[in-house]
């Protein structure tokens, strides 16, 4: 019975492995390679007040404009406290914060939109604050969105004396649904006439794709690309027609251009990230690291006690400096990224060691990707 269920198995694969070829290719939707112009978020800042803090919040002497605003809002409320209460006046339960959030496209008044909240001051935690009703402004200084509620931090701190201990950080949260949108953002996908798809990455190749199957499944001269990054669509007029349209060429599957070879380095983190169509020219390499260390050690000189001398401190300073062995690797014409990634690691190449290496190929000519260094 086993031997029978092995040999339908390998047939089963068998008919797979000849089949593959004849299977389409995955497509991507238009909706992931681009996006309606003018149909995007925003942006929204605002300047608030953190109470119920535990002894946590801002040192109103070195952060006076906690307690500025804490009076401004005083006054506000209708309370006036006397010059010399409100000159002495040192909250530790306060703390001043940013407030920033993103306006979803087509956001109405009435929907709630998450908001995140950071310390400005020296408040060393934010945890079980309340955040006070704070207006959220656009670029345009108008107000879009009000929020408040509270705060939940997601880190942790405990400290006693002079020891402490802390995971993740405690000067920033969120308030989920804190922000009620007050005013929404006109948007140009409702005016009549032709729409704009812009392309996330640009691409002739992905452009011409996208237009072209909009073209075979609406009609031609729907769709025109006009460059690299942006592709025309005639739209109907009325919204109700304009939004289903819009949804259904959204869907369509599109095969894009394959992505240009491209590694990428981070030298400040030591991160190192290669494409799959990486390849190399035939080329040696060798690497070695230099290493020198200085130690330094103080030795006394006591003199004899009964002589004239005074004691004295001499260091005593060493140096040695070590260059380790350089392995010289040779790599073939048309070599794949996983055999250079395997010939790196079986030498100990670090992050440091790759990010020089990859940028002498490329400046020996032997590196086929682009290099970008962030």
């Amino acid at each position: 019975m086993a031997f029978l269920k092995r040999a339908a198995l390998k047939q089963a694969l068998l008919l797979l492995a000849l089949l593959a070829p004849l299977l389409p290719a995955r497509a991507d939707a238009i909706r992931d390679l681009a996006h309606v112009e003018g149909v995007r978020h925003n942006q929204l800042v605002g300047y608030g007040l953190v109470v119920g803090l535990s002894g946590t919040g801002d040192q109103a002497t070195q952060v006076p404009f906690t307690t500025q605003s804490l009076l401004n809002m005083f006054q506000r409320l209708g309370i006036n406290l006397p010059a010399s209460i409100a000159s002495n006046l040192q909250p530790k339960d306060l703390a001043a914060v940013m407030v920033t959030a993103e306006l979803p496209a087509f956001a109405q008044p009435g929907q709630t939109i998450n908001v995140t909240v950071s310390a400005v001051g020296n408040a060393s935690s934010l945890a079980g604050g309340t955040l006070l009703m704070t207006p959220l402004k656009g670029a345009d200084g108008q107000t879009y969105a009000v929020a408040q509620g509270s705060i939940v931090v997601s880190g942790f701190g405990a400290s006693s004396g002079s020891s402490s201990t802390q995971t993740n950080f405690l000067t920033a949260g969120t308030v989920a649904n804190g922000a009620t949108v007050e005013r929404g953002v006109a948007s140009s996908f409702d005016h009549p006439g032709d729409l704009s798809l812009t392309l996330d990455t640009a691409s002739f190749a992905t452009a011409a794709r996208i237009a072209q199957r909009i073209n075979q499944q609406f009609g031609a001269g729907t769709a025109v690309p006009l460059n690299a990054g942006v592709v025309r669509v005639k739209a109907p007029a009325d919204p109700g027609a304009r939004t289903a349209f819009v949804g259904d060429v959204l869907d369509l599957g599109v095969d894009p251009q394959t992505p240009p070879a491209k590694v990428v380095i981070d030298a400040r983190s030591g991160t190192v990230v290669l494409g799959q169509n990486v390849t190399l020219s035939s080329c040696a390499v060798a690497h070695g690291n230099l290493s020198v260390t200085i130690d330094t050690k103080y030795e006394t000189s006591q003199p004899n006690p009964l002589g004239a001398g005074q004691t004295v401190v001499t260091p005593s300073t060493k140096v040695k400096a070590k260059q380790d062995q350089a392995d010289l690797l040779m790599f073939k014409p048309g070599v794949t990224l996983e055999a250079v990634v395997r010939a790196l690691n079986a030498v100990g190449a670090t992050p440091n060691d790759l990010i020089a290496i990859l940028q002498a190929m490329k400046q020996a000519g032997a590196l086929h990707a682009q290099l970008d260094v962030i």
